[in-house]
């Protein structure tokens, strides 16, 4: 992955990041627009940076945002360290 794909990699993972926080804030209101927003968000980080090639595993870990965040995180820092 080029050093302009991986920039573009951590800056939709602060995204999500920033949706994930509003979302637990918001746990008492009506969330269905910010869970629709994060789902999308994974799943676009997925095919737009064919995470899959690096990790087979990453859909798998989809359905927690939490630890997708933190795969993807990890993965950064272990596998494209090299390109940064």
């Amino acid at each position: 992955m080029e050093k302009t794909e991986i920039q573009r990699l951590k800056k939709s993972l602060q995204y999500l990041e920033s949706k994930q926080r509003e979302f637990k804030k918001q746990q008492d209101n009506d969330t269905r627009s910010i869970e629709s927003i994060i789902k999308y968000l994974k799943k676009d980080m997925i095919q737009q940076f064919n995470l899959t090639d690096y990790d087979s595993l990453i859909k798998q870990q989809i359905k927690d945002t939490d630890v997708f965040i933190v795969h993807v995180k990890y993965m950064i820092e272990s596998i494209f360290s090299n390109s940064i």
